[in-house]
This record gives structure tokens, sequence and C-alpha cells, in this order.
């Protein structure tokens, strides 16, 4: 269970989250929607400790993240897992390398171990073979699904995505969801943020709207859908009216 209360974070005297709250219950996903610059990265930074907010609280499982310590924050970042807007991939590693890092950090893991579970993972996002490519060797689509496996290969029990089709094409899109999907039905917990609203609809349990820093609307599908506020009509429906 996550848990936000009231965040609220200035910069440079602006207001850049403004008492936002909301909850993704345990075994849930929750898409996190809204324009750029609406706060929805910096939030997800706030949740898992790595900035701090002016006001408000974040409690993971019970646990209030920014009273933490270093070494418990540490504990507790170990069962997060991440897919970067960005890949963030190593460019000096192969993509066997990349995916089996976080179980070397992990710890008490084989060689041979974390090799089987790379193939099994590189065989389910139908990149099988790729394990000695480099990153600069792969398309956009590829690098998603390599980040994706980094991001879920040791089962974190939660999971934060960023952007996780953003410049994809349709149907590398439509594989990256189906994997989303795939993790809900596991049981895992997560945060999906996205402009894809039409890709998330039916995979996500609940949704959050954020613009400029404050939530518009939280809620299921049918709050959504049923919603009168016309910036929620706009952006679920795709329209400008």
């Amino acid at each position: 269970m996550i848990e936000v209360r009231n965040i609220t974070k200035y910069h440079l005297r602006e207001t850049v989250l403004d008492d936002v709250s909301f909850d993704v219950a345990e075994g849930t996903q929750l898409g996190l929607l809204g324009p750029g610059g609406a706060g929805k990265t910096l939030l997800t930074k706030i949740i898992t400790g790595l900035v701090k907010p002016d006001g408000g609280y974040v409690k993971v499982d019970g646990v209030d993240v920014h009273s933490l310590g270093a070494v418990e924050l540490a504990t507790l970042r170990a069962k997060i897992g991440m897919l970067f807007q960005n890949y963030a991939l190593f460019d000096f590693m192969t993509v066997q390398e990349n995916i089996a890092f976080p179980l070397q950090r992990q710890g008490g893991h084989t060689r041979v171990e974390m090799v089987k579970k790379v193939n099994e993972l590189l065989a389910e996002i139908g990149l099988k073979g790729t394990n000695h490519q480099y990153p600069r060797e792969l398309s956009g689509g590829m690098k998603k699904r390599v980040t994706f496996a980094r991001a879920v290969v040791h089962q974190p029990p939660i999971l934060f995505y960023d952007d996780p089709t953003m410049g994809l094409d349709p149907v590398t899109s439509s594989k990256i969801f189906i994997m989303l999907e795939r993790m809900r039905k596991r049981g895992v917990t997560s945060i999906c943020i996205t402009h894809d609203v039409l890709g998330v609809r039916d995979i996500c349990d609940t949704f959050a709207l954020l613009d400029k820093g404050r939530l518009i609307l939280e809620g299921s599908r049918a709050d959504f859908e049923n919603s009168d506020v016309r910036l929620v009509r706009q952006f679920w429906d795709g329209t400008s009216d």
C-alpha cells in the first residue's frame, strides 16, 4: 500500500506540488496522468525518497519514507523497480549484464541462476538471443523492453513506470502495455506515469490526474468517464473542447 498525503513542494518560491493526496492499494496499478510539467515525475521521486517534500508525508507499507535513515531507505528502494523514461541503461554493459545488475546488487545469486533469470525474461519480452548485444545496437523499443526486464528481474513488489511508451510506435507500445498488465496480474503494486490514456485505460485499477501540481481527480475509470470537469474530459477523451 502506498499512501500519499498532502504532499507539497516549492521551487524558487513557486508551488510545484500543491497538497496532493491519493492511495495505491496493494496489488493494484494507478495510472498517473497529466500534461508535461504537471509534477508527475517529481511526485514519484518524492514517493521513492529521492526528493523530500516541503509538506505532507508518504508511507509505503505503513512506513514513513522520509523518516528513514540511509540504510533503511536503501532497503526500501530494493523493494522498488523503476522503468526510466530515458532507458538509463549502462552503455558499457551488454543486455545480459544490464538486466542482471539488480541481481548482483541484491546478492545471493550464482552466475548460473542470474543467466537463467535473464534468459527467461528475454524470452518473455521477445528479445531472446540478444544477451551479448550492447544498448547502442538496439532500437528504442528494444531498449525500453530491456529496461523493463531490468526493473522486474529481482521481482520487486512495487514498480514505477515513467512514461513507458514515450516515442514508441503503436505496435511496440502495445507490447509494453501487455507486459505492464502481466505484472499487475502477478500482484505487483505499481504507478504508471503516462500521456497515453488510451493505452492504460484497460490495465489500471485507478487513475489520478495532475495539472500544474494540483490533483484534479482521483478515482476509477467510471469516475473519469462520468466526470463533468472540463480538464478531465479533455484529457480522458483527447479533445480540445
